[in-house]
């Protein structure tokens, strides 16, 4: 199956694409979707982070305080690095499984740390959705209420805009008028489907 990478930055609309993707007939596995499966209440993942980093980062029913845990991930480089471990592999295995079953012509694998991860390699071709900094900015805030040092962190943490797109095979500007996303997707669908008609 002909797989594609769709990444961006925090705020630039990959859940949105990937929704109007899958309206198309794509199949989509999202590995944000699957991080909040892996780590539910009692899941031996939420077991692994909850030993490495206390029950502090439990909400009074189990479950896991994802703000909690972000703020204190995110003020600490190498505390980052060891929830990366422990969360990545899983994902990045659950996401293969999940693309295996999928019997649309394409799969769309939204991953959000597609090259600090390492992952493009698992992938065919990476369609970036990309808009300006100042706009991630304001989406994130505007969705989440999280102030802006710590949005600026997570961008941070996160390759530069100039990088992601020079490494892109395929763009989608979505820094203006959301109507202006279905044509675009829609041009996608089309390529993405003729390509992997040629594969087969």
């Amino acid at each position: 199956m002909l797989l594609i990478g769709l990444t961006g930055g925090i705020g630039s609309g990959k859940s949105t694409v990937a929704g109007l993707f899958a309206r198309l007939g794509a199949g989509v596995v999202d590995t944000d979707l699957l991080a909040r499966e892996l780590t539910g209440p009692g899941t031996p993942v939420l077991a692994r982070i909850v030993g490495e980093f206390g029950t502090e980062i439990l909400s009074p029913d189990a479950s896991l305080n994802r703000s909690r845990l972000r703020k204190r991930v995110f003020a600490d480089p190498a505390a980052r690095a060891r929830l990366e471990s422990l969360l990545h592999p899983p994902i990045r295995e659950l996401m293969l499984e999940r693309a295996a079953t999928l019997s649309s012509p394409y799969a769309i694998l939204v991953i959000p740390l597609l090259f600090e991860t390492g992952q493009d390699v698992l992938v065919d071709r990476v369609l970036v959705v990309d808009c300006p900094e100042q706009v991630q900015l304001e989406r994130v805030h505007q969705r989440s209420g999280l102030p802006g040092d710590e949005i600026a962190r997570i961008m941070g943490s996160q390759i530069p805009r100039a990088e992601r797109l020079s490494r892109a095979d395929d763009v989608i500007d979505n820094q203006g008028d959301p109507e202006a996303l279905p044509p675009q997707v829609e041009r996608l669908h089309g390529a993405y489907l003729a390509l992997a008609e040629s594969r087969a």
